[in-house]
């Protein structure tokens, strides 16, 4: 890997196994298992494998959320995935996402049983399943799917650019750096501006929208995310501080949170879950 400013690319780029920081060793540029290894099953028909990424947080938020409304067909396991072990390369895992990305989801009550994986993809599944937490008039369903849509096409900017090149790439580099924070407080602007006059993403209910959104965009200013708030100046995006801390005091997205992750407070950790009484 190099370092220098004045780096000029090969002919053919070359991949380096040994490059790229701490979490080089979970990407790699071809797709497809690299160990046979199965999946568990629990006992419910929805079988969740993830972690506890904002990714990740999306789908185990909107199931607690769906429990939380009544919605007991809405039970399920979630097992984890250590992405740093490479469980995601297992054959298993890849069977159900070819992407070998978390969340992936088996929904066990249908026959043949159904594959969905996309963080995305999954929300939407799972609220057209229970007919929940979208809006059922079509201007604010559409614009439930606007913002969940955004969110799927900008978060990349915020994690695998922004994130990685602030707190994760080996070395500092201001110009990549400079590059997503700009990119990053343009999003934030976007999300502020439309808040402004919004209860939520969908307008005056609660939604897949901000479910999708949360994670990454209310974690990132409640200084959940890459340590970044200082630094991103987020107490002038006053409306997206009061929506982010609205939706942080919701029960189940307490409890979503917690599923499937492994650091941080002891209270704050629930590795697998497999029925209520695990919280």
């Amino acid at each position: 890997m190099s370092n220098s400013e004045n780096y000029t690319p090969p002919k053919v780029w070359q991949w380096d196994a040994e490059s790229g920081g701490d979490w080089a060793k979970i990407n790699r540029p071809i797709a497809g298992a690299t160990h046979q290894q199965d999946l568990p099953v629990g006992e419910h028909p929805l079988q969740l494998y993830s972690l506890a990424t904002p990714n990740g947080q999306k789908v185990t938020i909107m199931l607690e959320e769906l429990l939380e409304l009544g919605i007991t067909t809405a039970e399920y396991d979630a097992f984890l995935i250590k992405i740093g072990d490479g469980d995601q390369f297992g054959s298993g895992f890849v069977g159900v996402n070819p992407n070998s990305k978390i969340p992936a989801l088996m929904d066990h009550s249908t026959t043949p049983v159904t594959r969905v994986f996309e963080s995305g993809a999954i929300l939407q599944y799972l609220a057209e399943k229970f007919d929940a937490l979208v809006p059922s008039d079509h201007t604010s369903n559409t614009e439930c799917r606007n913002w969940l849509f955004w969110q799927m096409g900008s978060a990349p900017y915020l994690g695998g650019g922004f994130g990685h090149f602030y707190a994760y790439a080996p070395v500092k580099m201001q110009y990549p750096i400079d590059r997503f924070t700009m990119e990053v407080k343009r999003q934030l602007d976007v999300l502020n501006r439309h808040l402004s006059d919004h209860d939520y993403m969908a307008g005056s209910d609660y939604s897949i929208a901000d479910i999708a959104i949360w994670p990454w965009y209310g974690s990132l200013v409640l200084g959940y995310l890459y340590d970044a708030a200082e630094f991103l100046d987020v107490e002038s995006y006053t409306h997206v501080l009061r929506w982010a801390k609205q939706i942080e005091r919701r029960p189940a997205v307490k409890r979503g949170r917690r599923v499937n992750r492994t650091w941080g407070p002891e209270e704050e950790q629930l590795a697998e879950r497999h029925s209520k009484s695990d919280f």
